[in-house]
Protein backbone atom coordinates (compact mmCIF):
# COMPACT_ATOMS: atom_id res chain seq x y z
CA UNK A 1 0.00 0.00 0.00
CA UNK A 2 2.71 2.52 1.07
CA UNK A 3 4.41 1.79 -2.37
CA UNK A 4 2.24 3.86 -4.48
CA UNK A 5 3.87 6.99 -2.64
CA UNK A 6 7.40 5.60 -3.15
CA UNK A 7 9.26 7.89 -5.38
CA UNK A 8 11.53 6.31 -8.22
CA UNK A 9 14.47 7.90 -7.12
CA UNK A 10 15.79 10.39 -3.99
CA UNK A 11 18.17 12.66 -4.16
CA UNK A 12 19.75 15.12 -1.47
CA UNK A 13 19.21 17.96 -3.88
CA UNK A 14 17.49 18.43 -7.50
CA UNK A 15 20.76 20.39 -8.61
CA UNK A 16 22.90 17.14 -7.67
CA UNK A 17 20.82 14.93 -10.45
CA UNK A 18 22.78 14.10 -13.48
CA UNK A 19 20.27 15.42 -15.88
CA UNK A 20 22.76 15.11 -18.53
CA UNK A 21 22.43 11.43 -18.37
CA UNK A 22 18.93 11.31 -18.31
CA UNK A 23 19.10 13.42 -20.95
CA UNK A 24 21.50 10.29 -22.59
CA UNK A 25 18.64 7.97 -21.36
CA UNK A 26 15.64 9.61 -23.67
CA UNK A 27 14.31 11.81 -20.93
CA UNK A 28 13.13 15.43 -22.53
CA UNK A 29 11.11 16.93 -20.05
CA UNK A 30 11.14 17.81 -16.90
CA UNK A 31 8.17 19.29 -14.38
CA UNK A 32 9.38 20.90 -11.08
CA UNK A 33 7.81 21.62 -8.35
CA UNK A 34 9.20 24.98 -6.98
CA UNK A 35 8.67 25.78 -3.22
CA UNK A 36 11.75 23.84 -1.52
CA UNK A 37 12.83 22.23 -4.51
CA UNK A 38 14.23 25.05 -6.29
CA UNK A 39 14.38 27.52 -4.14
CA UNK A 40 13.03 28.28 -0.35
CA UNK A 41 9.63 28.63 0.54
CA UNK A 42 8.25 31.59 -0.87
CA UNK A 43 11.77 32.46 -2.36
CA UNK A 44 12.26 34.55 -5.67
CA UNK A 45 14.78 32.96 -8.18
CA UNK A 46 18.05 33.20 -7.12
CA UNK A 47 21.57 33.36 -9.40
CA UNK A 48 21.46 28.99 -8.81
CA UNK A 49 18.25 28.15 -9.77
CA UNK A 50 18.52 30.45 -12.90
CA UNK A 51 21.59 29.12 -13.95
CA UNK A 52 20.32 25.90 -13.19
CA UNK A 53 17.25 26.34 -15.49
CA UNK A 54 19.91 27.50 -18.23
CA UNK A 55 21.95 24.70 -18.32
CA UNK A 56 19.01 22.15 -18.71
CA UNK A 57 17.31 24.19 -21.54
CA UNK A 58 21.08 24.54 -22.82
CA UNK A 59 20.78 20.44 -22.61
CA UNK A 60 17.66 20.50 -24.09
CA UNK A 61 14.99 19.68 -21.67
CA UNK A 62 11.46 21.63 -22.40
CA UNK A 63 10.41 22.78 -18.72
CA UNK A 64 7.62 23.95 -16.65
CA UNK A 65 6.70 24.19 -13.10
CA UNK A 66 3.73 22.78 -11.77
CA UNK A 67 2.61 24.40 -8.37
CA UNK A 68 0.03 24.49 -5.85
CA UNK A 69 0.45 28.00 -5.34
CA UNK A 70 -1.48 30.90 -6.68
CA UNK A 71 -0.62 32.51 -10.01
CA UNK A 72 1.28 35.43 -8.52
CA UNK A 73 3.93 33.35 -6.84
CA UNK A 74 4.47 31.13 -9.56
CA UNK A 75 5.05 33.85 -11.87
CA UNK A 76 7.49 35.81 -9.75
CA UNK A 77 9.44 32.86 -9.88
CA UNK A 78 9.23 32.22 -13.38
CA UNK A 79 9.67 35.48 -14.44
CA UNK A 80 13.06 35.36 -13.46
CA UNK A 81 13.75 31.76 -15.12
CA UNK A 82 11.88 32.20 -18.22
CA UNK A 83 10.07 28.81 -18.69
CA UNK A 84 6.39 27.57 -18.56
CA UNK A 85 4.15 27.41 -15.59
CA UNK A 86 1.01 25.99 -14.10
CA UNK A 87 -0.55 27.35 -11.07
CA UNK A 88 -2.69 26.36 -8.47
CA UNK A 89 -2.09 22.66 -9.96
CA UNK A 90 -4.37 20.72 -7.42
CA UNK A 91 -1.39 18.33 -6.84
CA UNK A 92 -1.68 15.53 -6.69
CA UNK A 93 -4.60 14.97 -8.95
CA UNK A 94 -3.20 13.56 -12.22
CA UNK A 95 -4.95 16.51 -14.76
CA UNK A 96 -2.55 18.85 -14.33
CA UNK A 97 0.62 16.41 -14.96
CA UNK A 98 -0.82 15.46 -18.32
CA UNK A 99 -1.57 18.91 -18.94
CA UNK A 100 2.31 19.99 -18.43
CA UNK A 101 3.28 17.08 -20.62
CA UNK A 102 1.08 18.07 -23.81
CA UNK A 103 2.41 21.23 -23.44
CA UNK A 104 6.04 20.48 -23.66
CA UNK A 105 4.87 17.93 -25.94
CA UNK A 106 6.44 14.97 -24.20
CA UNK A 107 5.26 11.84 -23.10
CA UNK A 108 4.81 9.69 -19.57
CA UNK A 109 7.95 7.90 -20.80
CA UNK A 110 10.30 10.66 -21.36
CA UNK A 111 9.41 13.43 -18.67
CA UNK A 112 11.10 13.67 -15.28
CA UNK A 113 9.23 15.00 -11.93
CA UNK A 114 11.21 16.59 -9.33
CA UNK A 115 9.52 17.84 -5.93
CA UNK A 116 9.82 17.86 -2.39
CA UNK A 117 6.61 15.95 -0.85
CA UNK A 118 5.40 13.06 -1.11
CA UNK A 119 1.85 13.30 -0.88
CA UNK A 120 1.25 16.06 -3.69
CA UNK A 121 4.20 15.77 -6.33
CA UNK A 122 5.29 12.26 -6.40
CA UNK A 123 2.14 11.05 -5.31
CA UNK A 124 0.33 12.47 -8.25
CA UNK A 125 3.45 12.06 -10.23
CA UNK A 126 3.29 8.76 -9.80
CA UNK A 127 -0.36 8.03 -10.35
CA UNK A 128 0.62 9.85 -13.57
CA UNK A 129 2.86 7.26 -14.43
CA UNK A 130 5.90 9.50 -14.95
CA UNK A 131 9.45 9.28 -13.30
CA UNK A 132 9.99 10.85 -10.05
CA UNK A 133 12.49 12.09 -7.87
CA UNK A 134 12.00 13.43 -4.56
CA UNK A 135 14.39 15.92 -2.88
CA UNK A 136 14.85 16.79 0.45
CA UNK A 137 12.96 20.09 1.12
CA UNK A 138 15.91 23.57 0.98
CA UNK A 139 14.86 24.29 3.90
CA UNK A 140 13.00 23.76 7.36
CA UNK A 141 10.50 26.81 7.26
CA UNK A 142 7.22 25.66 5.84
CA UNK A 143 3.79 26.44 6.52
CA UNK A 144 2.31 24.88 9.33
CA UNK A 145 0.41 22.10 6.89
CA UNK A 146 3.32 21.13 5.09
CA UNK A 147 4.90 20.72 8.59
CA UNK A 148 2.56 18.14 9.95
CA UNK A 149 2.12 16.62 6.65
CA UNK A 150 6.11 16.35 6.96
CA UNK A 151 5.77 13.72 10.05
CA UNK A 152 3.31 11.28 7.60
CA UNK A 153 6.54 11.40 5.17
CA UNK A 154 9.35 10.58 8.02
CA UNK A 155 7.15 6.89 7.92
CA UNK A 156 6.71 6.64 4.34
CA UNK A 157 11.24 7.49 3.60
CA UNK A 158 11.51 4.76 6.43
CA UNK A 159 9.91 2.10 4.70
CA UNK A 160 10.91 3.39 1.43
CA UNK A 161 14.79 3.07 2.51
CA UNK A 162 14.01 -0.19 4.34
CA UNK A 163 12.72 -1.79 0.91
CA UNK A 164 15.03 -0.29 -1.10
CA UNK A 165 17.78 -2.20 1.28
CA UNK A 166 16.48 -5.32 0.94
CA UNK A 167 16.97 -5.14 -3.20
Amino acid sequence: MLKRFYPDEYADSAYEIDFRKLYEEGYRGIIFDIDNTLVPHGAPADEKSKAFIGRLKALGYRIILLSNNKEPRVKMFNDQVGTEYIYKAGKPSVGNYLKAMERMNTTKKNTLFIGDQIFTDVWGANRAGIKTYLVKPIHPKEEIQIVLKRYLEKIILFFYKRYHKKR
